[in-house]
């Protein structure tokens, strides 16, 4: 995501959720303020244990496939076959260096991860 970066807010059972662009077609949604619904003071670990699911990685690895040209299917293959498992760790930021994610985004601070509204 750009530095010009665009915030919105839209609420959603009772929480406000930030949804964010640059260019207004490419627009992101907080994964980190709808996990604070769940966990209100670690919200990343819900979003590593919701990435840990075998379904959400397929899900997010065939939204990648549709949408990102550059995508590493084969590094995807391997995480898919991994998912589920005890001892499987996932976090938007390994998926995004090991796959070349461009779906998710992810950063230290306030909002942590964000999803792409497009295609959801």
């Amino acid at each position: 995501m750009s530095k010009t970066l665009k915030n919105e807010i839209i609420h959603a059972d009772g929480i406000d959720i930030g949804i964010y662009t640059s260019d207004y077609e490419n627009e992101y949604i907080s994964l980190t303020d709808i996990a604070k619904k769940r966990e209100g003071e670690y919200p990343g670990y819900v979003i590593q244990n919701w990435m840990r699911n075998r379904s959400t990685i397929s899900f997010i690895g065939l939204w990648e496939i549709i949408h990102n040209p550059s995508f590493n299917c084969l590094e995807f293959e391997a995480i898919k076959n991994e998912a589920g498992d005890n001892g499987f760790v996932m976090t938007p930021k390994r998926w995004i260096e090991v796959t070349g994610a461009k779906g998710i985004v992810s950063k230290q601070g306030r909002y942590a991860a964000a999803y792409p509204l497009t295609g959801i």
